[in-house]
């Protein structure tokens, strides 16, 4: 079994959006889109130490009316095409819902898993809001919250912290590798 590493895709692999004064939304278009620094350094690194990349999205502003599916596919078809990622998983609903694939709900790393036959215990999930920590933890998996979780309150606490994907990435590596494997750069 291979192991992954989930990423959220707002706040993560690229820049939130700021509407209304506030940050932390999703970007509505493709050129609303702009990578995070260091996203492609990330991916290299934790694709080349043999991880699956999987971003796990939450994108309900396609059932509000807010965004088109188009513009939700434009944006991940650029993420693939770009970099190592093998899948991305969205999940369209809203809360009230209750599907099992929105997060925190841990449906879409659970798909992941039996699709690629993945260990979800040597597996990590990367987010920046409190719904990503509890879908990795619920699904087996270590957490890592990168920035200050939108300044929303944690049900409990990540593995550990990050200020960006990058830093994420060398905290996965010092765990998942051996030593002498972070001397050689893998």
């Amino acid at each position: 079994m291979r192991r992954a590493v989930f990423l959220d895709r707002d706040g993560v692999v690229n820049r939130s959006v700021v509407r209304g004064g506030r940050a932390g939304y999703a970007p509505r278009t493709p050129e609303e889109f702009a990578f995070e620094a260091g996203v492609g350094e990330a991916m290299a690194r934790l694709h080349g130490a043999g991880f699956r990349l999987v971003v796990v999205t939450n994108q309900p502003d396609v059932k509000r009316g807010l965004q088109t599916r188009a513009s939700v596919d434009a944006i991940h078809e650029r993420i693939q095409r770009l970099y190592p990622v093998d899948a991305v998983k969205a999940c369209f609903h809203d809360d009230a819902d209750r599907c099992a694939c929105r997060k925190p709900k841990p449906g879409m790393l659970l798909e992941a898993a039996r699709e690629w036959a993945l260990d979800l215990r040597g597996s990590f999930m990367v987010g920046d809001r409190w719904r990503d920590v509890e879908a990795g933890r619920a699904a087996g998996c270590r957490t890592i919250l990168v920035g200050d979780g939108c300044g929303e309150p944690l049900p409990g606490p990540p593995d550990a912290t990050a200020p960006s994907l990058l830093h994420a990435s060398r905290w996965i590596l010092s765990r998942a590798c051996g030593p002498r494997d972070l001397r050689e750069g893998r």
